[in-house]
């Protein structure tokens, strides 16, 4: 217990202190979760928001995807969904009849006949018809079929490029410079083909079958990991 001067002297104290510690530090608590700064506004201690600029860490602002709590979960579902679909509408293309005519077909011959003429720059004995690749030498024969034409790896990669967040101008590099990444080791997979199955039928077997299938999907994965590391990341989330 106090008399009344010795309280109105502890208050006058208590408040000239707090007036010290308002000069020396302007700002001085902060809101929890609240994303503002407080400080003292008078002699009873009032205090007023001090609002934090967003983009900061507590106040970082509204999530660029809509949802803070799961916003890389929503957007992998997105990606899953117009990758399935495009791929499926891709491959659904493919096997029509006319497609096949139009498109595929002469692909296929045009892939034999370019492996043929990059093969006769160093051996002469071998000549290319339609999807047929063959050695005047021995008569060994390879025939470019569906699968072995790199169609589907292309519809494959084609469809990760479209579901992917991206402005159309960097999806339209990455299909171009995809496509011929693709076939260029398509190239080499029908080349090496052609001389492993005149070593040993084996060896041909397993790397048509196992070897050069995965490699050419391989291949798809890592140009569309390298294409999309490569999209600036204000285009991706736009």
């Amino acid at each position: 217990m106090c008399d009344g001067r010795m309280c109105e002297y502890l208050n006058g104290t208590s408040f000239r202190r707090r007036r010290d510690a308002q000069r020396l530090h302007p700002r001085l608590h902060e809101g929890a979760g609240s994303g503002a700064a407080w400080r003292s506004t008078g002699p009873r201690g009032r205090r007023a928001a001090i609002p934090r600029p967003q983009g900061t860490r507590d106040n970082p602002g509204p999530h660029p995807f809509g949802s803070r709590r799961h916003p890389s979960g929503n957007r992998l579902a997105r990606f899953a969904i117009i990758f399935l679909a495009v791929q499926i509408g891709l491959f659904a293309l493919e096997m029509l009849e006319p497609v096949r005519r139009a498109v595929i077909n002469p692909w296929t011959s045009a892939l034999a006949t370019l492996s043929g003429w990059i093969v006769s720059v160093f051996d002469a004995n071998v000549a290319a018809s339609g999807a047929v690749l063959r050695s005047l030498a021995n008569g060994f024969a390879v025939e470019i079929q569906a699968g072995c034409n790199g169609v589907e790896a292309c519809i494959t990669l084609a469809a990760a490029i479209v579901a992917f967040p991206a402005p159309w101008r960097y999806r339209i590099l990455g299909l171009v410079l995809g496509f011929i990444a693709v076939q260029a080791l398509n190239l080499v997979r029908v080349i090496s083909l052609f001389y492993l199955g005149q070593w040993s039928m084996k060896a041909f077997e397993f790397a048509h079958l196992y070897l050069w299938q995965a490699l050419i999907l391989i291949d798809a994965l890592v140009v569309f990991l390298v294409w999309a590391r490569h999209v600036p990341k204000a285009a991706a989330r736009g």
